[in-house]
């Protein structure tokens, strides 16, 4: 009966924002070769003419939704002439908050709605803030998963008990996404002209030109300088069950702001916001999940959920990832998946406001600290170190991650927790300096040359060698590890590079992505040498475009994986 988890289905919302060629921001429209962004079911708009949303259907496959997800990529690259998408979730270079210009929807009645809404957002939280991208990750699971869990828990089927489960997972959900930025967070960073002329919130470390930055934030885009908004701390949003979310929802959306009073809200024709309450409409609430059903036109989605209850959860809490090309990777889907039905395996009693109040903390202290070295949460009435709950919950999770394998007759969700928990545990060495030294050193005494005028390429020699390379240097292998090495000093770089590939072989990893920037710098002439000495690949070159191009190596593994491939 595990194979009613084989009809789990996903589906991805990526934003990103088009870029001129030089990184700055597009000036121009959204294209008409895209289609409305009204009515368009895969292409849209978010905030801004150059905020871009790629929708993917629901669908019980991950290759297939990240399949889908790359053809709308290529076929959006097609119609945008040489412009680019922003891989980072905080925005490119912006120059004045007016530069980035509201979307528009045509003139019907909900086009004009969508763009006051967007006015609205501009002179409550300012434009910069709407300009910031992220990924939602959708979940359901199936009508024959939810018949065999009611029956397990003696109840009838119904909508009523699929949406307290739902309910149940969004609370363990709440209790722990702590995690989510831990493992993917990818913006601890932000360029100076997102603060324009404001005062910066917190004590910013600076590199470069204009990069700020805090040494241990995980993710900026959850902090307050992002997705999150100070009047709304006080609404007490309550997901004990789907009617007191929705009534505790519609209450904030008829809650009056002082705050917000002096803008115009139709007086005289005069729409700068849809109206002058803490919340515009329910879309505003910002939160880390969603409980979420397929609205009607028309329909309020509060109205959605009370009539058919609740139908899929939406998490919210996802950076873009910089080093995929579709701004999501395969294994953080098979890991969410793991990660969300541990949350409704789990017991999951009420929450407080007072325990609200707790996880919203955890939260933030992860994203603006959550690679300090001991940092510690609160759970319930303990504190305890991150390190040692992250652990307890993978050695949880990976009897999940068995489950999902049996039902698909795979091991990829085993492979997705395993690998982020070397991922954290390599972190954990690095960060603490408790243990530098990996079980391969590299020699500095030895120096290969490599051509300038030439594309970097190095293999063993044979033909099988040769073959996969070519392959290889085409964009064939998808790298499922990737080392940046920005700011690495060249001591630092050498003994990340050997815990690297180290880790990479003993997981069956094939490929490997390593980022040394552009230029011709010292990292960028030693590292090719390095990866040379380890002896179990296959060989390595010039990054592909969509991986780095020259600002990055591929390096190609001998593992057995590989051997599906030949």
């Amino acid at each position: 009966r595990l194979g009613t988890l084989r009809d789990t289905q996903h589906g991805i919302e990526r934003e990103g924002l088009r870029v001129t060629p030089d990184g700055k921001l597009s000036p121009l429209s959204h294209p008409s070769a895209l289609g409305s962004a009204l009515t368009h079911e895969s292409i849209t708009t978010d905030f801004s003419e150059s905020l871009l949303e790629f929708i993917t259907p629901p669908c019980a496959t991950i290759n297939t939704t990240l399949s889908q997800l790359a053809d709308i990529h290529t076929h959006v690259y097609l119609q945008i002439n040489n412009e680019q998408i922003w891989p980072l979730s905080m925005p490119c270079f912006v120059g004045d908050e007016d530069d980035i210009v509201l979307a528009h929807y045509g003139s019907s009645n909900i086009g004009k709605m969508k763009h006051v809404y967007r006015v609205g957002l501009k002179n409550r939280y300012g434009s910069m803030m709407q300009a910031i991208s992220g990924v939602h990750f959708n979940f359901s699971l199936s009508k024959p998963f939810w018949d065999l869990w009611c029956e397990m828990h003696g109840k009838p089927l119904s909508q009523e008990a699929i949406s307290e489960s739902y309910f149940s997972l969004i609370r363990n959900y709440l209790r722990m996404c702590w995690m989510i930025p831990y493992l993917y967070g990818a913006s601890p960073a932000i360029c100076r002209s997102f603060l324009q002329d404001r005062k910066p919130a917190f004590d910013f470390d600076k590199i470069g030109k204009g990069t700020l930055y805090l040494p241990y934030a995980t993710s900026l885009r959850m902090s307050d300088l992002g997705y999150t908004n100070s009047a709304q701390s006080s609404l007490d949003i309550c997901y004990n069950s789907l009617h007191s979310y929705v009534r505790s929802v519609r209450k904030a959306i008829r809650k009056p702001s002082q705050q917000y009073a002096d803008i115009p809200a139709g007086e005289n024709g005069d729409y700068q916001q849809l109206n002058k309450n803490v919340l515009q409409i329910e879309n505003e609430l910002y939160s880390p999940i969603r409980p979420k059903q397929i609205a009607k036109s028309g329909e309020k989605p509060t109205d959605a959920l009370s009539q058919r209850g609740v139908e899929y959860i939406e998490v919210r809490a996802l950076d873009l990832d910089p080093y995929s090309p579709i701004g999501v990777h395969k294994n953080q889907m098979y890991f969410l998946d793991v990660f969300l039905l541990y949350c409704l395996l789990k017991p999951s009693a009420s929450m407080s406001q007072a325990e609200m109040r707790q996880t919203d903390q955890n939260l933030r202290t992860v994203v603006l600290r959550g690679r300090e070295p001991g940092i510690e949460l609160a759970n319930g009435a303990e504190q305890v170190t991150l390190a040692n709950w992250a652990e307890t919950m993978f050695v949880e999770m990976s009897q999940v991650a068995t489950l999902f394998d049996k039902a698909n007759q795979t091991n990829e969700y085993t492979k997705a927790v395993e690998h982020i928990k070397q991922k954290k545990q390599r972190q954990q060495l690095t960060t603490t300096t408790k243990q530098r030294h990996a079980e391969f050193t590299f020699s500095d005494g030895f120096e290969a040359h490599f051509p300038d005028d030439t594309a970097l390429l190095w293999h063993q020699g044979d033909k099988r060698c040769a073959a996969l390379l070519k392959r290889c240097r085409r964009g064939d292998f998808a790298p499922e590890y990737e080392l940046d090495c920005h700011g690495m000093t060249k001591a630092y770089a050498k003994e990340e590079l050997a815990a690297l590939l180290v880790q990479a072989y003993k997981q069956d990893i094939a490929c490997v992505s390593i980022m040394h920037g552009h230029g011709s710098g010292v990292l960028k002439r030693v590292l090719p040498n390095y990866i040379m000495q380890y002896p179990h690949i296959i060989g390595f070159c010039q990054a592909p475009k969509q991986w780095g191009g020259q600002a990055g190596i591929l390096v190609l593994l001998d593992v057995p994986q590989l051997s599906q491939f030949e």
